[in-house]
């Protein structure tokens, strides 16, 4: 009889992904669905990556950012927009871009790497996926990521100092510096047991089935 692979180790699956990037939210969910088909645990890992590094926070609408852009006309970006929330209806996420507003995700990224340390990290950023993309909520200043983590359960008093200081910063760097190493031009972009890479928000039925090959390759 061939040796029976081990199910009960942990896989880890790194996930490079920005929270302003509706595709994320997307690749995340059917992460999700991907791993209740699989046998054995998993460990996601957050890790950040800044669509637009040098974004200034100033609250511009996220039209308006497509409009300039891709040099398309209103209509044309709020067709583009509209697309994305079809793709998000089809896997249970409802959109309202066009409430969204553009900003610098640093802060939020640093916040989401220090919820990670605490077992928390996956919880922080389904709260901001839907805050940001459900509800429009800016998740930019420090009182729209503080009342975030409030949502979340999370020690505000610890979050406050966290964003007061420089921590993670460097993380978040580093993390833009890896993904272009695996040559991610984009996001979002999984690494299945440090292994196997696989590009975008693909279907739940691709994820699965990198989930077990990691696994049976091992």
């Amino acid at each position: 009889m061939p040796e029976q692979k081990p199910t009960d180790a942990i896989l880890q699956v790194e996930v490079w992904s920005d929270v302003v990037c509706p595709w994320c939210y997307i690749g995340k969910r059917n992460l999700q669905r991907a791993m209740e088909q699989q046998v054995g645990p998993v460990r996601i890992v957050h890790r950040a990556f800044q669509l637009d590094p040098g974004a200034r926070s100033e609250g511009r609408r996220t039209v308006d950012v497509l409009v300039e852009k891709y040099r398309v006309d209103r209509q044309q970006a709020e067709q583009m927009m509209n697309r994305v929330s079809d793709v998000a209806a089809n896997v249970g996420l409802t959109y309202h871009l066009e409430q969204t507003t553009s900003g610098n995700t640093l802060d939020a990224h640093r916040l989401v790497l220090w919820a990670q340390e605490q077992g928390s990290g996956q919880e922080l950023l389904e709260v901001l996926y839907s805050a940001y993309f459900t509800e429009g909520a800016p998740i930019f200043a420090t009182s729209d990521l503080l009342a975030l983590v409030q949502r979340a359960g999370l020690d505000n008093e610890a979050a406050t100092l966290t964003l007061a200081g420089s921590a993670y910063r460097q993380q978040v760097h580093l993390d833009q510096q890896a993904a272009a190493r695996l040559g991610a031009t984009g996001v979002p972009f999984f690494l299945f047991d440090g292994r196997i890479a696989i590009a975008g928000a693909q279907p739940e039925a691709v994820l699965a089935e990198a989930l077990l090959q990691a696994r049976q390759d091992r």
